[in-house]
């Protein structure tokens, strides 16, 4: 049986590139295929149509005026020629949808994000099935290939100097958030969890280490202001919502040809449903994982609260009901990292999200007590809990330097932050280093951005490079303060930075929506697409392709370098890290940098 005949017609003065790429697909489909030039009039097409003997006909039209009337004169044409009944009739365009098509009396419409399969299942005369991108993402380990060889020596003397200091000082001390992390590890069984029997052993012995307002909770069932239970109602149609994304999400992804970076994105608009929707967005638009945003007085407050929470204002409350919901509704592949960093329940949220199923999280001394509100003794003993924790549950954990955003100078946050890292790796961990590519207050000052946004965040990069063998992900989240309110500028901004870091073979980012970006409104899902599409644009756009940088970054960089020496030099002389951090040493207050409060004269013998 020979091969059935279908002819391809723009009816359009130039636009033929769409029949073209179709041409191309139904030749390799086995198909004879006649493709006529542009500028046609209708009546030569139909002639064409009889002399060739053509089964089926597809027709393209670009937008323009009186679209609809030269289509259906199109059609009528076909009738008067006495050829309608026998040929079968698409059309396909920018203007078109499939209810227009009909409406016009063609057999089938094709507008924008059609495929060339659906075209072919068309001429085959069968129902066009679409293949949804099921090939899972693979759970990426950052740190994976990474020795955390500190290749400087002047800094890996001065670091293996500092660690112990840490270590020591720490030793035989303990906190309310150490105590409740042991309780929740010893009493507090998942899998028995998930089968709903009540671990009445933990709830007998946790609130003892909690705050008033949190042992409320748990022996009076009085709830943080704003903060409400989910009705059961509210369960069943969350249930219902997941089960119809997944049904038919595709996974794709942003990087185009690209391995590095795997993109992150943030979510914690307060209530868990609306974060879940959120993080099916932006699985359904290429992010390789998410990041759990916790509202600030939740890392102020002893003790993590029960059940499934919804609060009212940004950052979604850390319980596991919450947590347990969020982690089942991500699809396979999906990376979810659960912050620890900054509060007074690091050592238990390592903990919690490591028995729910999280696969990282994020541990930093110097951001969480010098920029985040924490005393740095309470931090510091904690943080070490909760590294050891991370190591426990095969969690690596990013150590983020938000405290530039302060105003702390780059090169006292990095030394934090490898300090960190140091310590970290000294404990078995998979520390994740966390530069931020950023408007900070020291550029804004010093003008190290006058010119681009491109030198100063590459410096860092190079720095680091130079000094240890360990990842790198910049974030929390990639150009911050160079958003504004606008929407595009924001997603556009955004889309540069993350160009940069794929550029620069980072291993991973982190975004934000536009609108939280800028935190100047609610977070949006419609913003939240948009940056993720602007991301994925940018690394299409540049590809391989590699930016030619300044002599300054290099000359930005080497001072980078020299000032960290100079901040570990004055860490390692003091003998004391943690009265580094309250005399200023890695951050001042003329700087921006306040020592925090919460948890305060907490820290006691075992």
């Amino acid at each position: 049986m020979p091969p059935k005949k279908v002819l391809l017609a723009p009816l359009d003065p130039v636009h033929d590139i769409a029949l073209k790429i179709i041409n191309r697909g139904l030749r390799d489909a086995g198909y004879e295929t006649v493709i006529l030039p542009p500028d046609l009039p209708p009546e030569e097409i139909i002639q064409a149509i009889i002399d060739e003997g053509a089964e089926t006909v597809l027709i393209s039209r670009t937008l323009g005026y009186g679209v609809a009337e030269v289509l259906a004169r199109f059609i009528d044409l076909t009738d008067a020629a006495g050829i309608r009944d026998r040929v079968r009739v698409a059309v396909g365009g920018m203007a078109v949808h499939p209810e227009l098509a009909q409406e016009l009396g063609f057999d089938a419409g094709f507008g924008p994000g059609s495929t060339v399969e659906e075209t072919i299942a068309f001429v085959d005369g069968r129902e066009y099935v679409k293949k949804f991108n099921f090939e899972r993402k693979r759970e990426d380990d950052l740190s994976a290939g990474y020795s955390y060889e500190v290749r400087h020596n002047r800094i890996r003397e001065l670091l293996g100097r500092i660690t112990p200091l840490i270590l020591g000082w720490a030793e035989g001390l303990t906190s309310p958030g150490v105590q409740r992390a042991a309780v929740r590890e010893e009493l507090w069984d998942v899998k028995k969890w998930r089968d709903h029997e009540e671990p009445e052993e933990f709830f007998a012995e946790y609130p003892k280490y909690c705050e008033e307002s949190v042992r409320n909770f748990y022996e009076k069932g009085l709830l943080h202001p704003k903060t409400r239970l989910f009705s059961q109602k509210d369960v069943e149609k969350l249930k219902a919502y997941v089960r119809r994304s997944r049904r038919d999400l595709q996974t794709p992804h942003l990087q185009h040809k690209l391995i590095k970076p795997v993109i992150f994105n943030q979510y914690g608009t307060g209530c868990p449903y609306m974060d879940i929707a959120h993080i099916k967005a932006s699985e359904a638009y290429g992010a390789d994982g998410v990041i759990h945003f916790d509202p600030s007085w939740g890392a102020r407050t002893e003790g993590l609260y029960d059940g499934f929470l919804t609060h009212q204002e940004d950052g979604t409350v850390i319980t596991p009901a919450n947590l347990n919901r969020i982690y089942r509704a991500l699809e396979y592949g999906t990376l979810w990292q659960v912050r620890a960093h900054r509060g007074l329940n690091s050592p238990e949220t390592v903990v919690l999200a490591g028995k729910i199923g999280a696969n990282l999280t994020k541990i930093n001394i110097c951001y969480g007590s010098l920029g985040a509100g924490t005393d740095p003794a309470r931090l510091t003993v904690d943080a070490i809990a909760a590294i050891k924790y991370a190591v426990q549950y095969q969690m690596p954990f990013d150590v983020v330097t938000n405290e530039e955003l302060c105003g702390v100078p780059a090169h006292k946050a990095l030394a934090g932050m490898l300090i960190v890292a140091h310590l970290g790796a000294a404990l078995g961990g998979r520390p994740i280093l966390q530069p931020l590519f950023c408007f900070s207050p020291e550029v804004m000052i010093g003008g190290q951005m006058d010119d681009n946004y491109v030198d100063f965040n590459v410096a860092k990069i190079m720095a680091l490079r130079a000094i240890m063998d360990a990842p790198i992900w910049p974030g929390a989240p990639i150009g911050f303060l160079t958003q504004t309110e606008d929407r595009v500028q924001s997603s556009a901004s955004t889309a540069f930075h993350a160009s940069l870091a794929a550029m620069l073979e980072v291993d991973a980012i982190s975004i934000a929506s536009a609108d939280e970006a800028y935190s100047g409104g609610p977070i949006t899902v419609a913003s939240r697409i948009d940056t993720l599409r602007a991301v994925s644009e940018g690394f299409r756009f540049f590809g391989h392709s590699r930016m030619q940088v300044s002599a300054q970054a290099t000359e930005w960089a080497e001072k980078m370098i020299e000032g960290l020496e100079r901040v570990l030099q004055a860490v390692a002389a003091r003998g004391d890290f943690v009265q580094a951090l309250y005399d200023g040493l890695l951050g001042s207050r003329e700087e921006g940098a306040y020592p925090g409060r919460a948890g305060v004269n907490t820290v006691v013998k075992k």
